[in-house]
């Protein structure tokens, strides 16, 4: 493995970590609410898979800092332009469709970037990897699942499903960037090349979308892009104001 410093390493481990906090706390959003029984359960246990992955890259994160950070602290104690995740997973709940919508499109790049990372010079990030691989091939049944349900079910599903699609394939491209960062610890082989990850993930999305009766994306919009250098909105500052509300109101309290 060649020279890896401390600092691009944490900043890798961020942007995975934060992808899962955010997400996890989005479906967190759901429970109690779900249309059915059996999907209250089984979001709620995705969020659960979706934090505990956040805690462990986040710990490991914060000791590679300077000076050190934990992961409660990471995750409370830092403002929104100090949050790494891709726009896609912040996005609001919306309706059920627009849901199933981002994890779909998220899960789909997740399996195959777990994959990947087992095949890292950071033996870590190889464990990791193994387990996020078997936890998305989960994920992305799931997804998969309610997208196929919710494309080929009523009239109006079918609509609310293809409104989603259409919505949030803007924010599919930034999961796909590689800056300098990246490509320094590609170089090293410790990171992923995301590029090797878009094929697959498109032909999952083309094979899903057409057994659904969905339309592909004309591909027209542009790409929304900025989260993983900070540059979010009110749309994650709406979303850590409550997460983190708890935890600034009551600094060092443990339980």
């Amino acid at each position: 493995m060649a020279d890896t410093s401390p600092a691009d390493l944490a900043g890798y481990l961020l942007r995975l970590g934060d992808d899962r906090l955010v997400l996890g706390h989005r479906l967190s959003e759901w429970v109690g609410h779900a249309p059915i029984l059996e999907e209250e359960l089984a979001i709620g246990n995705l969020a659960l898979d979706f934090l505990d992955q956040a805690s462990l890259l986040l710990e490991r994160a914060g000791a590679l800092l300077d000076p050190p950070r934990t992961a409660d602290e990471l995750a409370f104690f830092r403002d929104v332009t100090g949050f790494r995740s891709a726009l896609l997973v912040e996005q609001p709940n919306g309706d059920f469709a627009a849901t199933i919508a981002r994890q779909f499109f998220f899960d789909a790049f997740d399996a195959h970037l777990g994959v990947a990372l087992e095949r890292s010079s950071d033996r870590p990030l190889v464990a990791f990897g193994a387990r996020a691989a078997k936890e998305a091939a989960y994920h992305l049944r799931h997804s998969r699942e309610w997208t196929l349900r919710l494309g080929d079910g009523t009239d109006e599903s079918h609509r609310r499903m293809q409104t989603a699609i259409d919505d949030l394939w803007m924010f599919t491209g930034e999961l796909f960037e590689a800056d300098d960062l990246v490509r320094r610890l590609v170089h090293a082989g410790v990171a992923v090349d995301p590029e090797i990850v878009r094929a697959p993930w498109r032909d999952e999305v083309v094979d899903t979308l057409r057994q659904a009766g969905l339309r592909m994306p004309n591909g027209e919009q542009p790409m929304r892009r900025g989260g993983r250098v900070g540059g979010h909105g009110e749309t994650l500052g709406r979303l850590l104001s409550e997460m983190q509300s708890v935890a600034r109101a009551h600094p060092g309290a443990s339980w």
